[in-house]
């Protein structure tokens, strides 16, 4: 007879612990859950920092087409400013001798 009540009280731990088992999930699920929506807001800043990323692409393209436009322009005004220095200089030149002839009559 103790064999078969040793035996029915270890079925009756076993069905017990089974019942405490089941009773843990809600804090498990509660973790999975958890994870869950943290996976979510992590989907969604890298979502965002995927976009802000291209609008800074963006951006920095939009500088550097302005910079070129810029260089080119100073690119001509410098140009510009060296052909203005020599036709100075050429009218410089006619005025001396136009003055040195003036003179020298």
């Amino acid at each position: 007879m103790t064999l078969t009540t040793t035996l029915k009280a270890s079925v009756a731990a076993a069905c017990l612990l089974a019942f405490v088992g089941c009773t843990d999930l809600k804090p498990v699920q509660a973790q999975i859950d958890d994870l869950k929506a943290q996976i979510n807001k992590n989907t969604s800043d890298d979502q965002k920092t995927a976009q802000e990323a291209a609008a800074a692409s963006s951006a920095a393209a939009a500088a550097q087409s302005a910079a070129s436009g810029a260089q080119s322009t100073a690119n001509q005004a410098l140009s510009t400013a060296q052909s203005n220095s020599t036709a100075i200089e050429a009218i410089n030149e006619k005025i001396d001798r136009m003055f040195k002839k003036s003179v020298s009559k």
